[in-house]
This record gives structure tokens, C-alpha cells and sequence, in this order.
């Protein structure tokens, strides 16, 4: 794959696909020791973020000429998400019954066991996006007393925190981010650490001063229906399919095989809340009560699905048809913008609406409010309810 010609052919089976021109760059700073010691992977969600990091931790300990070389004791235990030196945290649901400190350390740490477990039996296996998750105060209390002890067998240890924007918002405090950055300011060992986040402005300012940005940008949609058909046995014309829905997210590409899946569902769920904002008929409150009372927070990606559609229906009103996403609904987005004759101005306040949502939905604020409101204001300016 010409993505991928520049990456020595023995790191070919370690399921890391792209961004070869970044992997040179950091291969080089590496092997100069010129990596600071926490870095910042941040780009689009399911982009290979969480992949490079676990790269650069098999890279830091391998000591092959051209690391990582995938063949050596380093390379085999960290590939295989056993090496003792690297730690990968990641937001999990909160644990239920856990009403001591010691006890929520524990009950996440067997989570995290667990989820690591199963992605030893299957990397590919997406993890449930149905329930609100957090890098929690407890978590990073485990890290810190992890970093207090010796490397086990390297020179250092390497702790990757995936997806650190939920440091702060699952308890309504900065204390989760706040116990990071004390660790980052004053590591107490030979410490690396490796940050990733689809939203970066969302971190403390404090933790993004201490950590050298890298951005990882969107896969190319040919790489990721090359990794559907070669390592998910997809038939290529479905590949293709999920690929060009994808956004240049593997991530995102394997939850669209499933239709039963959360993104697939989110997807779904959207385009019927655009249509019931650009249709005729006004069943705005019908629609809101078919949400629960609870769980907001679980309904962002509905949220930027909607966002998504908004700007597909906005591209197709400029002419600009080669920027729609969802291309499979060309002929509803056609008729819909013949029928709105949407403006540039109006696509953007209605943007501007869901964004207000998903503040509310940050917020845990009740769905059947937010999506109400949501909707009345889409009809007005988008002109549903002409």
C-alpha cells in the first residue's frame, strides 16, 4: 500500500496502517532522544491516535536498529499488550458499588484488566459506546503509584492516557486533570507519557503547556478499506462504502460494518431527527419523548452525527457534492435542499444549534429538553416549518 512504503516491511504486521511520513519523524526523534517526555497525539476520533502511541511505546524500548523491529522480547510483549513498562489507561464506565476511594481504584483496575483482555483476543474489537465513560480521579491515582515504582525491566516506563479529555468532565471537577498534571510537572521516575484526545482545547491549558502537540490527521478512505477487506475479510464494495462514511477513522469504518452498532444507530437516529426538522410535519415534541429522561452524555455522537448532516445538506446546497460524507442519502439531501434553498448563513446557525445541544448534553441536562429545543430551533432556521 503506497501509504504505508516507507514503514520497514517487519512493522507491517503490528496493525498500524498510515501516517508514514509521521512515523519517520518520530522514529528520527527517537532514535536522537530528542522526544520530550509527554507528548500530545490529538486529531480526529478513531484517526490511529491510540495505535501510535502504543508505536512510539514499542519504538522507546526496542532496541533493533530501526525500531520497532516487532521481533524481539520488547516488541512482542508491548505488541501484545503484556509488556510490564507500559501502561494504557482509557475512560471506562464507573464502576457500580465502588463506595470508597481504594475500592473505585480497584474495581477500574480490574475494568481496564478486562478490556485489555479483550483486546488481546481480538485488536479490532471496538469498545460498547452505549455508556458514558471517564478517566477518573482513582485512575490517575493508580498511575501515580505505578510511576513511583522501578521500570520492571527497561529503562523507563511509558503510561499512554487515551482519550484525555475526559479527565475533567466526569465529575463535575478538574480533579482527575488536576492529579495528572502534578504527575506531569514532577514525574517521581524515568517516565514517559503519551496523552491522546480528539478534543484538545477541552484539556487544561496546563496539561497541553507540557506536552508536545502531535497531529494525527484523518487516514486516507483507500487505507481504511484496505484494513476492512485485509484484516476484517470485508467484501470491497462494502469496504468502500464504510471507508467513504468513515472520516478517516478505522474506528468509526468498523463500527459501520455493524448496523446494530452505536455509531450505526447514532447515524440512523439523525437523519430522522433532520428529517422531522426540515419535513412538513412539525412532531418535534413526539420525537424529544422518545428519549429517555437520563443519560445526555451518551447522546454526543448523535449529536455530531446530526452537525454531519447539517453540513452534508449545507455542501449540497453550494454545489460542493464531492464534500458530501453521506453520500448513500444524495437523493434525500438533493430534495431537501431544493426544497429549503438553504443559505450558507442559516447551515451554520443551525450548526450553532446542535453545539448548544451538546454543551446541554456535556451538562447531563434532561435529553427531552435539549432535543426539543434542538429541533424547534433547526425547523426555524432551516425552514422545516414552511
Amino acid at each position: 500500500m503506497a501509504a504505508n512504503a516507507s514503514v520497514p516491511k517487519r512493522d507491517r504486521g503490528l496493525r498500524f496502517r498510515g501516517h508514514s511520513s509521521l512515523l519517520a519523524a518520530l522514529r528520527r526523534s527517537l532514535e536522537r532522544r530528542t522526544l520530550p517526555g509527554t507528548v500530545l497525539l490529538h486529531g480526529p476520533a478513531g484517526c490511529g491516535k491510540q495505535a501510535l502511541a502504543q508505536w512510539i511505546a514499542r519504538a522507546s524500548l526496542c532496541s533493533a536498529g530501526e525500531a520497532p523491529c516487532g521481533e524481539c522480547r520488547d516488541c512482542r510483549l508491548a505488541s501484545g499488550l503484556k509488556h510490564p513498562d507500559v501502561h494504557w489507561h482509557f475512560p471506562l464506565p464507573r464502576p457500580k458499588g465502588a463506595t470508597s476511594p481504594g475500592k473505585m481504584e480497584d474495581a477500574l483496575e480490574a475494568a481496564r484488566h478486562e478490556r485489555l483482555a479483550e483486546l488481546r483476543a481480538d485488536p479490532r474489537r471496538p469498545a460498547a459506546d452505549d455508556q458514558v465513560r471517564g478517566i477518573y480521579f482513582a485512575a490517575v491515582g493508580a498511575i501515580r503509584k505505578q510511576a513511583h515504582r522501578r521500570p520492571a525491566t527497561s529503562d523507563h516506563q511509558t503510561f499512554i492516557v487515551g482519550d484525555a479529555e475526559h479527565l475533567v468532565p466526569q465529575e463535575s471537577s478538574p480533579e482527575a486533570a488536576n492529579a495528572l498534571l502534578k504527575l506531569l510537572e514532577e514525574p517521581p521516575g524515568p517516565c514517559r507519557f503519551i496523552l491522546t484526545s480528539s478534543m484538545p482545547d477541552s484539556l487544561l491549558e496546563t496539561i497541553r503547556s507540557r506536552a508536545l502537540p502531535i497531529r494525527v490527521p484523518p487516514l486516507p478512505a483507500e487505507v481504511v478499506a484496505a484494513f476492512l477487506v485485509e484484516e476484517c475479510g470485508s467484501e470491497p464494495g462494502v469496504a468502500d462504502s464504510a471507508a467513504a462514511l468513515s472520516q478517516g477513522s478505522i474506528g468509526a469504518a468498523l463500527r459501520l460494518l455493524d448496523p446494530e452498532s452505536g455509531l450505526s444507530q447514532a447515524r440512523a437516529r439523525a437523519l430522522a431527527l433532520l428529517r422531522a426538522a426540515t419535513g412538513r410535519e412539525n412532531r418535534t415534541y413526539g420525537h424529544a419523548l422518545e428519549f429517555g429522561s437520563g443519560g445526555a452524555r451518551a447522546l454526543l455522537a448523535l449529536l455530531s452525527a446530526v452537525q454531519l448532516w447539517i453540513r452534508d445538506l449545507a455542501a449540497v446546497c453550494l454545489g460542493q457534492e464531492r464534500h458530501v460524507v453521506n453520500v448513500d442519502q444524495l437523493p434525500f439531501l438533493r430534495r431537501t435542499a431544493r426544497d429549503l434553498r438553504l443559505q450558507p448563513e442559516r447551515a451554520c446557525a443551525a450548526i450553532g444549534h446542535v453545539e448548544e445541544a451538546r454543551a446541554l448534553a456535556a451538562g447531563n441536562v434532561n435529553p427531552q429538553l435539549f432535543v426539543s429545543a434542538m429541533l424547534l430551533d433547526l425547523r426555524a432556521t432551516l425552514g422545516g416549518a414552511a
